[in-house]
């Protein structure tokens, strides 16, 4: 038995960099946010676009108030799921699709994690608002044009056979 090291292939580590980009970006953001949105300030941007600070603990557009824990372990579990998902061979738009899904749910979750009094009783720091649209954050764009991506790669495979 010889311990012969694992290979990644060149479009698997895409996946790997796009969830460390998501990640990092959406940290970053949520964390100048939190500085410089504090106090009520409202930074308006342009037409409907304006940048305003809200915390969300439960999941997507507010629902479920107060079952975040939950929301949370879930969402480990579908992070896990997915990322077991990347050993089998996938089309280039499945790769993009994950990693931007892996990384958007990551984002959120630490938030839930580490952002509370207590483990995973944290809110998610939103802050996007177009003012006619609930208020999002870089890692909630992630899990949507991730879920497109999975969306179109299953359509397209499907089209394909």
């Amino acid at each position: 038995m010889t311990d012969a090291p694992v290979r990644i292939s060149a479009s698997k580590w895409l996946a790997y960099v796009l969830i460390a980009i998501v990640i990092v970006l959406d940290q970053l953001t949520k964390h100048w946010s939190l500085n410089a949105l504090n106090a009520g300030k409202t930074i308006k941007i342009f037409w409907t676009l304006q940048l305003n600070l809200v915390f969300n603990s439960g999941m997507a557009f507010s629902q479920g108030q107060g079952v975040g824990r939950i929301i949370g372990v879930l969402a480990i579990a579908v992070v896990i799921g997915l990322l077991i998902s990347l050993r089998k061979p996938m089309s280039l738009m499945t790769i993009i699709g994950t990693g931007l899904l892996i990384g958007g749910a990551s984002g959120n979750i630490l938030d839930r994690m580490f952002r509370g009094d207590r483990w995973m009783k944290g809110a998610v720091v939103d802050f996007i608002d177009l003012q006619w649209f609930p208020v999002f954050n870089v890692a909630d764009s992630a899990v949507t044009i991730g879920a497109g991506f999975l969306i179109l790669g299953a359509f397209f495979a499907r089209s394909s056979s």
